[in-house]
C-alpha cells in the first residue's frame, strides 16, 4: 500500500526558528550556513562528529490530512500510528526492509522539499525528525538524539549531494557553476560527518568538473578557477589520483598562473603522508609538476627554499617521517629523467633551468639536521647519472650538499659519503666520485680538492677503522697527493698516517709520499713532526724497562703521554689503567706498545673509537678488561679482529646480546669472558 503523509502548516516565524537554531536540537540544513574560522575557511559548527548512516531501526510516522486537522491533531496530541522500519539510505533514494507497512516504496532524495529536526512538539514523542514532500510530510523517530542527528545529516548529505552533482555536471553558465561549487565546498566543509564517503564524493565532482573539455581552449583557464574555489575543500581531503594527473596538467600547461596557494596544501600532503611513490606515480609526478611551477615564476629560488621550509616545518626536527625520502626522490628521479641519455661531453643550455630546482632542493634540504642524514642515505651510493654529474650547474648545487655532510660531526652523516668499500668502482661512493684525479662531478679543480679533503677528514676524525679506511684507499695516492698540494690538513695528516702506519708498501710509494709532504710548507711541518715521532717510536720501542706496570687513579691522558715519552717500553706485556681518568684519546699511545698483552683499562672512560683503534693496531693482545667502560656494540663489533684474544671483561658495558654472539663466533678461542649486568647476561 501507498505511505501516508502528514503535511505540517508551520509559519514563518516557527521555520525561522528552526532555521536560525544553533543547537543540535533544532538543526537546519546547513547547505546554506557558512560557519567561517578566523582564517575564513569554512569549518563544522561545535558537536559531536558522525559517521554516514547507511542502516538503523527508526519510527515511522504518516498521515494524509488537511494542514487546519493537523494543526488541531498536534495541538491536542492526538493519536498517531507509529510504525517500525529498518531503513537503508542508499545512493538515490531510502528503502524500508520491512515486509509490509507505510514505506512500500522508496522514498527518492530529489523530492524531499525539507529537512530539519523537530523539538517544539509534543516531548513524549521527541528525537523526531521531519521530511516534508509535495503532497505531505514524513517524521522519523530515533532513541536518542545523536543517531536523531546522524540520520538527519546523513539525509542532508545524500539529497544535496544528487543536487550538486546533478547541478554542476548539467550547468552551461560557468559563472553558475563557480558560484554553486563554492556553495558545495561550504557545505562539505561544515558538515559534521566524517567517513570515507563524505570525503570522496565532493572530490570526485569536482574531478568530473576538471575532466570536462579537457582539450578545449579555455580549459586552463577553467581549471584555475575551479581550482580556486575549491581550496578549502583541497586543504583538507586527500586528492585522488586522478585528481592528482588533473592537478599536475595544470601545471604542467599553465605553471606561471596556476593556483599555487590552492594546490600547496594537497602536494604537502602528499609527500608526508604517501609510503610508496612506486604504486602512486601520479602522485610523484603532481609533486614534481608543481615544484616546477613554482620555479617558473621571476622569484622561484626563494619560493622554492620556502617550499622545503614550509614542508619541514618550524621545529627542530620534522614531525613527518616521509616527508623527506618523498621529497628527495621527486628530485633524483626528475634529475635522472633529465640527464639519463644524455650524451658527453655536457653543453649547458636554457632548457636546464627547469631541473636545476630538483638540485636546489637538495641543497636546501641539507640546511636542516635530520634531514641531511635521510638525503645522505638516499645518495649513498650515488644513484645521478654520469650526464648529471657532468653539468657544472647540477654539481655546484650538489657539492653544497656534499659539503655539508661531510663537515656534519655526526657518524650517520658523514659516513654516507664513503660506502663500506669507499674504492669501488661501482657502485662508487662519493668519495670515489669526487675524486680529484679522475673527478664524475664537474668542479673546480680547487673546490673539488677541498670537498675532497674535508670528507676525507671527516671519516680520519670518526670511530671508524682509520688503519683499514687508508688501506682501502692506498690505490688513491693520486688524489692524496692533488689535496696535500693544495695545504689541506686531512690529506696531509692522511700522508703522515700512511707513513707512520706502514700502510703504503714499495720504497717508490714512500718516496712519493715523501716528496708530496715536502713540496709545500705546511707540508714540510707535518713531515719534520712525523720523522720527530718516528725517532720518539723507536726509543720508545727498544727493548728495555718493566714488564708491568700500573697507573695511580688519578693518571690522565697527559700523564700517559708523559709515561710513554720518558724511556723504553719495548718489554712492557702488562698495562694497568684501571680506574684512571684516561679516554679513548691514549689509544693514539698505547698502540704503539708492541709487546703489550694485557691491557686493564676498567672503570675508565675508554671508548668506542679508542677500542677500534687497539683491535687494528694491537692483534697480539690476549687479556683486556673494559668493565665499566662506555664502550657499546659499535666498538665491541671491532675486538673481533683480535684474533689472539683469551680473557674479556665486558661486565656493566652496553653490551647487547646479538653483538655478543657475532663476537663469539669470531672469536673461536675466547677462553673467558664475563658478561653480567649487561642485555647479553
Amino acid at each position: 500500500m501507498n505511505f501516508v503523509l502528514l503535511m505540517f502548516s508551520v509559519d514563518v516565524t516557527e521555520h525561522a526558528y528552526y532555521a536560525k537554531g544553533s543547537s543540535p536540537e533544532c538543526c537546519a540544513d546547513s547547505s546554506g550556513s557558512k560557519n567561517n574560522n578566523a582564517a575564513g575557511v569554512p569549518v563544522p559548527p561545535p558537536g559531536p562528529r558522525y559517521k554516514l548512516a547507511t542502516e538503523g531501526n527508526l519510527r515511522v510516522c504518516c498521515f494524509q490530512h488537511t494542514r487546519t486537522v493537523v494543526d488541531k491533531i498536534l495541538g491536542a496530541k492526538f493519536f498517531r500510528r507509529w510504525e517500525t522500519h529498518i531503513l537503508c539510505l542508499l545512493e538515490d533514494h531510502v528503502v524500508s526492509k520491512t515486509p509490509s507497512g507505510l514505506l512500500e516504496r522508496p522514498l527518492s532524495y530529489s523530492c524531499m522539499q525539507e529537512v530539519y529536526c523537530i523539538s517544539r512538539w509534543d516531548p513524549a514523542r521527541k528525537y523526531c525528525l521531519r521530511i516534508v514532500m509535495p503532497h505531505g510530510s514524513l517524521l522519523l523517530q530515533a532513541n536518542d538524539a545523536y543517531t536523531r542527528d546522524q540520520w538527519y545529516y546523513s539525509i542532508v548529505w545524500r539529497r544535496n549531494m544528487i543536487r550538486y552533482r546533478n547541478f554542476l555536471t548539467k550547468s552551461v553558465r560557468k559563472e553558475v557553476v563557480l558560484k554553486e561549487l563554492k556553495n558545495m565546498v561550504d557545505f562539505v566543509m561544515t558538515t559534521p560527518l566524517q567517513d570515507e564517503t563524505v570525503t570522496r564524493a565532493p572530490l570526485q565532482i569536482l574531478t568530473d568538473l576538471l575532466s570536462e573539455n579537457k582539450d578545449g581552449r579555455d580549459w586552463e583557464e577553467w581549471a584555475e578557477n575551479v581550482t580556486s574555489a575549491a581550496a578549502p575543500l583541497l586543504a583538507e581531503r586527500c586528492v585522488t589520483g586522478e585528481l592528482c594527473a588533473l592537478l599536475a596538467r595544470l601545471c604542467r600547461r599553465r605553471p606561471r598562473s596556476a593556483p599555487l596557494p590552492a594546490l600547496a596544501p594537497p602536494v604537502r600532503r602528499i609527500l608526508t603522508r604517501n609510503v610508496d611513490f612506486a604504486k602512486a606515480l601520479t602522485d610523484r609526478q603532481f609533486v614534481r609538476d608543481y615544484i616546477s611551477a613554482l620555479s617558473a615564476h621571476n622569484s622561484g629560488q626563494s619560493l622554492v627554499r620556502r617550499f622545503v621550509q614550509v614542508t619541514h616545518g618550524s621545529g627542530a626536527a620534522c614531525p613527518h617521517p616521509r616527508a623527506a625520502p618523498n621529497l628527495a626522490s621527486v628530485a633524483l628521479a626528475a634529475i635522472d629523467d633529465r640527464y639519463r641519455d644524455q650524451r658527453s661531453p655536457h653543453r649547458c643550455d636554457d632548457s636546464e633551468h627547469d631541473v636545476l630546482c630538483f638540485a636546489d632542493i637538495l641543497e636546501h634540504m641539507c640546511e636542516y639536521d635530520d634531514w641531511l642524514i635521510v638525503v645522505g642515505g638516499v645518495l649513498q651510493p650515488v644513484p645521478l647519472s654520469a650526464g648529471a654529474m657532468s653539468c657544472p650547474r647540477v654539481a655546484a648545487r650538489l657539492g653544497g650538499a656534499l659539503a655539508r655532510l661531510a663537515r656534519d660531526p655526526r657518524c650517520a652523516a658523514h659516513a654516507r659519503v664513503a660506502a663500506a668499500g669507499a674504492a669501488r668502482p661501482c657502485p662508487p661512493s662519493w668519495l670515489r666520485a669526487a675524486a680529484p684525479a679522475a673527478p664524475a662531478l664537474a668542479l673546480p679543480h680547487d673546490r673539488l680538492c677541498r670537498l675532497w679533503g674535508d670528507m676525507l677528514k671527516s671519516l680520519l676524525n670518526c670511530c671508524c677503522k682509520r688503519k683499514s679506511f687508508l688501506q682501502s684507499m692506498s690505490k688513491h695516492l693520486p688524489d692524496f697527493v692533488l689535496v696535500a698540494l693544495t695545504e689541506h690538513p686531512a690529506a696531509l695528516e692522511a700522508l703522515c698516517l700512511m707513513l707512520e702506519w706502514e700502510v703504503a708498501s714499495g720504497e717508490q710509494t714512500q718516496l712519493e709520499i715523501i716528496a708530496a709532504l715536502q713540496g709545500t710548507e705546511l707540508g714540510q711541518r707535518y713531515y719534520k713532526d712525523l720523522c720527530e715521532r718516528q725517532q720518539r717510536l723507536q726509543k720508545l720501542q727498544a727493548q728495555g724497562g718493566p714488564r708491568r706496570l700500573a697507573l695511580p687513579v688519578r693518571a690522565t691522558d697527559a700523564d700517559v703521554a708523559a709515561l710513554l715519552d720518558a724511556g723504553a717500553l719495548g718489554n712492557l706485556e702488562c698495562l694497568s689503567l684501571a680506574f684512571t681518568s684516561v679516554t679513548s684519546a691514549c689509544a693514539h699511545h698505547l698502540i704503539k706498545l708492541p709487546s703489550l698483552r694485557y691491557l686493564n683499562l676498567w672503570a675508565t672512560k675508554f671508548g668506542d673509537s679508542g677500542v677500534q683503534l687497539i683491535a687494528e693496531h694491537l692483534p697480539r693482545l690476549q687479556v683486556l678488561n673494559l668493565c665499566e667502560t662506555p664502550v657499546s656494540d659499535k666498538g665491541i663489533e671491532a675486538l673481533s679482529g683480535l684474533s689472539s684474544l683469551r680473557r674479556l671483561n665486558l661486565n656493566s658495558t652496553k653490551l647487547s646480546a646479538e653483538a655478543f654472539e657475532v663476537l663469539r663466533k669470531r672469536l673461536p678461542q675466547l677462553q673467558e669472558y664475563d658478561i653480567r649486568y649487561t642485555e647479553a647476561w
